[in-house]
């Protein structure tokens, strides 16, 4: 007969508390919309109160690569995806993917003129975000996937009580 001591047991919980939401949106403006309400109200629920700096700017990142996967990244028929997890205590990790592979997002070089009315969403990401960018989907699947990762204070908990806020 075989025993295992309890302390040989390997830890199988991350070593920090993890948050995750995921869901597919219409590629519609009204799909974009309801992906950043959804996300809003959980990051609420997962402790990042609304009317504060961190959900107002998470909230903002959500918005704007919601509204480019519908915008650059619609292909009639198929949805978006979005997900957002927590990847340490402090970092929110933001994913959008589309099905449209061929238009990949553009290094920022400069801001738009004054007298356009777009190309200012990743320029708002690359200012807001402490890190973004993008990878095509796994296994060849069509599409891409833009992320975006927030850090702030707002999901600090113990680590050993896995209190919340």
């Amino acid at each position: 007969m075989t025993t295992n001591p309890a302390g040989a047991t390997p830890m199988t919980q991350p070593p920090h508390p993890t948050d995750h939401f995921e869901m597919r949106f219409s590629s519609t403006p009204r799909g974009a919309r309801l992906a950043r309400r959804l996300c809003g109200e959980r990051l609420h629920a997962w402790g990042i109160p609304y009317g504060t700096e961190a959900h107002d700017t998470l909230t903002l990142l959500v918005a704007e690569l919601a509204a480019n996967a519908v915008r650059h990244g619609r292909v009639p028929g198929r949805d978006f995806h979005v997900r957002m997890t927590t990847t340490s205590l402090t970092t929110v990790r933001i994913e959008v993917t589309d099905t449209r592979g061929e238009r990949l997002p553009e290094p920022i070089t400069r801001p738009p003129g004054a007298d356009r009315t777009d190309g200012r969403g990743l320029l708002l990401v690359d200012g807001l975000a402490d890190r973004w960018g993008w990878h095509f989907r796994p296994c060849g699947a069509p599409g891409k996937c833009v992320w975006a990762e927030y850090a702030h204070d707002c999901l600090k908990r113990e680590v050993k009580g896995l209190s919340r806020p």
